[in-house]
């Protein structure tokens, strides 16, 4: 854990600046250690003000309740009331990822880290794109941004089930674009289903 003092000796990468009222994420290397860093602190005084706590608080009160799971970031905390940081995973988004490495074995084991963070009653809300899913260095999936993640420890199940059901067909449309050979009958009707 470090302060934003700190960050003077640290080097830092732009990820993404976004727009004005989202966070400006980077990559920061400091003492061995590397992190994804999401700062507000160059955002107008009511973004900062206004929505950058709770967006922070929100992200790392997921981030804590997904701790311990392979595949989620972890050693989540606080910088200061502008900025969090989190553990970077190595990798490349599923997007700029070498289509090669996404294999039967890949998707099954994204699908069964879904199920891990599904059992910790969280949902992330955006696994249909390829930006947020990661091939990591070692060939096994990672899920990054919980930003519009949500608890669903207080839903009732029916709820629950429809949005990890959202969850889980971002991952079965990733089977039909890059494997559909391998998808299997099973795979099709629970997408059809969802």
């Amino acid at each position: 854990m470090f302060k934003r003092s700190d960050l003077s000796r640290a080097k830092i990468q732009l990820l993404r600046n976004g727009h004005f009222a989202n966070a400006v994420v980077s990559r920061v290397d400091l003492d061995g250690q590397s992190w994804t860093v999401k700062d507000f602190s160059s955002r107008p005084w009511y973004v900062r003000r206004l929505l950058a706590p709770w967006l922070l608080g929100h992200e790392l009160s997921i981030l804590r309740r997904l701790q311990g799971i392979d595949g989620v970031a972890q050693k989540a905390f606080r910088i200061d009331r502008d900025a969090i940081a989190v553990e970077f995973i190595d990798g490349s988004s599923l997007s700029r990822a070498d289509k090669t490495l996404i294999s039967p074995a890949y998707l099954e084991a994204l699908e069964a880290l879904l199920h891990r963070i599904h059992a910790a009653r969280v949902v992330h809300l955006d696994t249909r794109g390829t930006g947020n899913i990661m091939v990591r260095e070692d060939g096994s999936p990672g899920l990054i941004d919980f930003q519009a993640s949500l608890s669903t420890a207080w839903m009732p199940g029916w709820l629950r089930r429809i949005l990890e059901d959202v969850d889980m067909s971002g991952v079965l449309k990733k089977w039909r674009k890059y494997r559909p050979e391998a998808m299997g009958a099973e795979r099709e009707a629970e997408l059809e289903r969802i």
